[in-house]
């Protein structure tokens, strides 16, 4: 995969069928990862989720049609797959700061929202510390949830999932059972279900293979695999997401390895995660290009 050549093709794509149904399991299975990945890595390199960008481009062209043309306001909403003046009013609204009627009566002027581009900028002064290392099948005990793909309506659900885990005494049970409590793991598994909206993701310990694990919680086996291993610095969830943001942006366009795209983990270490100078890592599992 030439991330940055697929998603380029990725954004053709969307903008050749902006007025048409798109099905991102569809474009997934065409780059041959899941639809959690692809959702996951588009928000990575374009700043915003798929969903989220192809809704606010269709009401940029919403907006311009209904403000340089004589179209009706229900033939423009369908146009965009809105069903109902209803539905497409509050979304129209909400968007560009007036109602469909004010901006084709031109008492305001509509938002632009303009179409995406991805490039590599190659930028000097700044590090990654990372690390590829091989290692072994591991254990671990989990507490799996599922959750929805991320965008910026459910950017929270996971630190609320931590907040909870930690509340309920999950994380505590965990780290009884483990005897490596170098750190306590976030995995995010790759498989996607309920119509590509939702994935799972879990928080984990090592663990051995003798290790009586409580009711409740599930055993996993994470796989041999060649890691990129990345260094966060800063408080959680921030620091992951930026950490995420510049590997899917800088490092892997222009290195000679690609995701597995199976699952990739947070390893969190001890400490107050809240502190601009936490440390946490980002494992990803590698392959050389081919």
């Amino acid at each position: 995969m030439n991330m940055i050549k697929d998603f380029q093709c990725v954004l053709d794509y969307i903008e050749q069928h902006i007025e048409q149904p798109i099905d991102f399991g569809e474009i997934a299975k065409q780059m041959y990862i899941s639809s959690y990945y692809f959702q996951k890595i588009f928000s990575a390199v374009c700043g915003i989720g798929v969903g989220e960008y192809i809704r606010n481009r269709r009401l940029s062209l919403a907006g311009s049609e209904l403000a340089d043309s004589d179209k009706k306001i229900i033939d423009v909403a369908l146009k965009y797959g809105y069903d109902t003046p209803e539905g497409f009013t509050r979304a129209f609204t909400r968007f560009h700061g007036a109602s469909p009627t004010a901006v084709k009566k031109g008492v305001a002027f509509p938002k632009s929202f303009e179409k995406l581009s991805v490039i590599i900028t190659v930028k000097g002064g700044s590090s990654m510390n990372y690390k590829i290392e091989k290692k072994a099948a591991f254990k671990v005990a989990e507490k799996r949830e599922s959750h929805k793909i991320y965008n910026s309506e459910n950017i929270n659900t996971i630190p609320e999932f931590w907040e909870r885990s930690h509340s309920d005494g999950t994380v505590a049970k965990l780290l009884e059972i483990t005897n490596d409590r170098s750190f306590i793991f976030g995995i995010c598994y790759s498989n996607s279900h309920e119509k590509d909206v939702c994935f799972d993701y879990s928080i984990a310990v090592k663990i051995d293979d003798e290790t009586k694990v409580p009711e409740g919680f599930e055993i996993n086996e994470i796989p041999q695999r060649t890691w990129l291993v990345f260094e966060c610095v800063g408080a959680m969830p921030d620091a992951v997401q930026q950490t995420f943001h510049k590997i899917c942006t800088e490092f892997f366009p222009t290195s000679e390895y690609q995701p597995t795209y199976e699952f990739d983990i947070e390893a969190y270490t001890a400490g107050a995660m809240n502190d601009k100078n936490y440390r946490s890592e980002i494992w990803i599992p590698i392959e050389e290009k081919v």
